[in-house]
């Protein structure tokens, strides 16, 4: 099963990379995604997690093919 991971803003800027495809066993999670990529450090609580583009829990399922992004936490708008 292959799933491709993607970084984005300060993250990316953290980890290293961009993006890649990781091969993976059935039942992985993005959190075990996360700790396979990025090994030295833990998935911080905070970090938005999207998987083929909607929102998700850090232990939702994933499967073949699937596309997950980590996001840090967005902030701003409008005052």
């Amino acid at each position: 099963m292959a799933i491709t991971v993607k970084f984005f803003a300060s993250l990316r800027e953290q980890v290293g990379i961009d993006s890649a495809s990781r091969p993976c066993r059935d039942g992985v999670t993005p959190a075990d995604l996360w700790r396979d990529v990025v090994a030295d450090r833990p998935l911080p609580g905070n970090v938005l997690v999207a998987v083929n583009m909607d929102y998700a829990a850090p232990d939702q399922p994933l499967k073949d093919g699937d596309e997950v992004a980590f996001f840090p936490p967005v902030t701003g708008g409008a005052a």
